[in-house]
C-alpha cells in the first residue's frame, strides 16, 4: 500500500508539469508573422531609365532665299519630296510700302521735275534736227560748187564739219531725251501704291523658286499661307522619317555611368516587346532642365540607334514619346534576393534567414543591384528562405511565422 509520500507526489507531481508547461507557454517568444522568400538563382540586369522621344537624324530647314512675298506653300506634313526637283516654295518681288504725305509730296515734285525736264530735252533734240537739216543742205550746196570749182577745198571741209557736228549734236540729244523719259519713269515709280498691282498675279511669275536639299518627306510646315518674308525665314522642315534614332535627356549623374555601345531597350512607343537600340553618342555638354517638382537638374543628352527592322518601327515619326532603358551592366545565372530583405547592419548589408522558424541574422556581399534585386556573392547559399521587410520586431533569435 503506497505511503503517504508516495501519495502526495502522485497527487502534486501533475499538477506541478501541468503548471510548469503552462508558465513556460505563458513566457514562450511570441512568433511574428512575416514574408518569405527563396533564394534562387536568376539574371539581373542594372539600367537607367528615362522618358525620351524620337527625331530624324538629319533635319533640313529650307529658309527664304531672298526676300519677297512667298505664295502659298501646297506640300503638306507627310508629301514625299525629291532633291533638287520638288519646289517647296515660291517667291516673288513684294508690293511697294505705303508712303507717308511729306515723301509723296515729295515724289510728285520728283515726277514734275523729270517732266519737264523731259520737255526740255525733247526740244533739244528739235533743234538739234533742225540744224543738222541746215547743215545738210548747206553741204548739198558746197559739194555743188565745189564741182565748178567756184568755192575752195577748205570751204568744203568746213561744211562737212558742221554736218557731222550736227548730226553728232542730234545723237547726243536724242540720248539726253532718252535718259529723261528714264528719269520720269523712275519718278512715277516711286508713287505706285501697294493696291496697284493686285489681281495681276499670274501662274508664270518672275520667282525665284526654292528647291528641297534632300529626299524625305515633309516635317512640319512652318510658314504655309501667303506673305511677306525676309532673307533667311524658316519655312518648311525635310528629313527622312526611315532615319530615326531616340534622344532621351538623363540626370549628369546617371549619364556619367552610359557608355557608346551599350544596350538600350526602347519602351512604351505603343507596341510590344519593347525595341532593341545601341547608345551611339552621349552628348558633351549638359543644360539646366526645371523638373516637375520645380527643382533645378543637370541633363545630359544621350543618343540611341534603333537596331530592330525598320517595318517593326514604321509607325513611329519624328518627335515621339518612348521610354528607353539603357542596360548598364547584366548576369545571368547568379543568385538574387530582392532588395527588400537587405537592410543595414553597420556598415554591412544583411539578412535574416529563417533557420526552423527562427530567425538567424547573417551578413551577406552583394554584386549587381537595380531598384528591386540584388546579386548574393557571400553569406548566402541557394534555397535558403529569407524574410521580406524585416522592420523592428524581427531579430537575431525571433521566432518566425510565415504569412503564407
Amino acid at each position: 500500500m503506497p505511503t503517504a509520500t508516495t501519495r502526495r507526489i502522485m497527487f502534486w507531481g501533475p499538477i506541478l508539469v501541468i503548471a510548469g508547461i503552462v508558465v513556460a507557454m505563458l513566457f514562450r517568444p511570441v512568433a511574428v508573422a512575416v514574408d518569405m522568400v527563396t533564394a534562387a538563382r536568376g539574371a539581373i540586369s542594372v539600367s537607367v531609365t528615362g522618358e525620351g522621344q524620337t527625331r530624324v537624324k538629319d533635319v533640313f530647314v529650307v529658309s527664304a532665299p531672298v526676300p519677297g512675298l512667298m505664295r502659298r506653300i501646297d506640300l503638306e506634313a507627310g508629301d514625299r519630296v525629291t532633291a533638287g526637283e520638288t519646289i517647296v516654295a515660291r517667291i516673288e518681288p513684294s508690293d511697294p510700302s505705303f508712303l507717308d504725305a511729306r515723301t509723296q509730296a515729295e515724289a510728285r515734285a520728283a515726277v514734275n521735275a523729270a517732266e519737264a525736264a523731259k520737255t526740255y530735252a525733247a526740244a533739244q533734240v528739235n533743234r538739234a534736227e533742225a540744224e543738222l537739216e541746215f547743215a545738210d543742205a548747206e553741204l548739198r550746196r558746197y559739194r555743188g560748187l565745189a564741182e565748178r570749182n567756184t568755192v575752195s577745198e577748205n570751204d568744203l571741209d568746213a561744211a562737212e564739219r558742221r554736218a557731222k557736228t550736227t548730226s553728232a549734236s542730234l545723237a547726243e540729244s536724242k540720248a539726253n531725251l532718252g535718259v529723261r523719259r528714264s528719269e520720269l519713269d523712275q519718278a512715277r515709280a516711286r508713287l505706285i501704291e501697294p493696291n496697284s498691282t493686285a489681281g495681276t498675279r499670274s501662274d508664270d511669275c518672275d520667282c525665284i523658286n526654292a528647291y528641297s536639299p534632300v529626299s524625305g518627306a515633309v516635317l512640319r510646315v512652318m510658314k504655309k499661307s501667303e506673305g511677306v518674308v525676309t532673307s533667311g525665314t524658316a519655312l518648311i522642315e525635310i528629313g527622312d522619317p526611315t532615319r530615326l534614332e531616340v534622344v532621351v535627356d538623363l540626370l549628369s549623374t546617371d549619364a556619367v555611368r552610359v557608355e557608346v555601345g551599350q544596350r538600350a531597350l526602347i519602351e512604351a512607343w505603343g507596341g510590344t516587346p519593347a525595341l532593341e537600340g545601341v547608345v551611339t553618342r552621349i552628348e558633351p555638354f549638359g543644360f539646366t532642365k526645371v523638373s516637375a517638382l520645380g527643382i533645378e537638374e543637370q541633363r545630359v543628352n544621350i543618343r540611341i540607334d534603333l537596331v530592330d527592322a525598320q517595318d517593326r518601327w514604321a509607325r513611329l515619326g519624328h518627335g515621339y514619346r518612348v521610354e528607353p532603358r539603357i542596360i548598364l551592366d547584366e548576369a545571368r545565372d547568379v543568385l538574387t534576393v530582392p532588395r527588400a530583405a537587405l537592410f543595414r547592419d553597420g556598415d554591412r548589408w544583411a539578412v535574416f534567414v529563417a533557420n526552423d522558424d527562427t530567425a538567424v541574422l547573417r551578413i551577406v556581399e552583394l554584386g549587381l543591384e537595380n531598384a528591386f534585386i540584388a546579386e548574393v556573392t557571400a553569406g548566402l547559399d541557394e534555397g535558403e528562405r529569407v524574410v521580406l521587410q524585416p522592420g523592428d520586431r524581427v531579430s537575431a533569435g525571433s521566432r518566425l511565422q510565415s504569412r503564407d
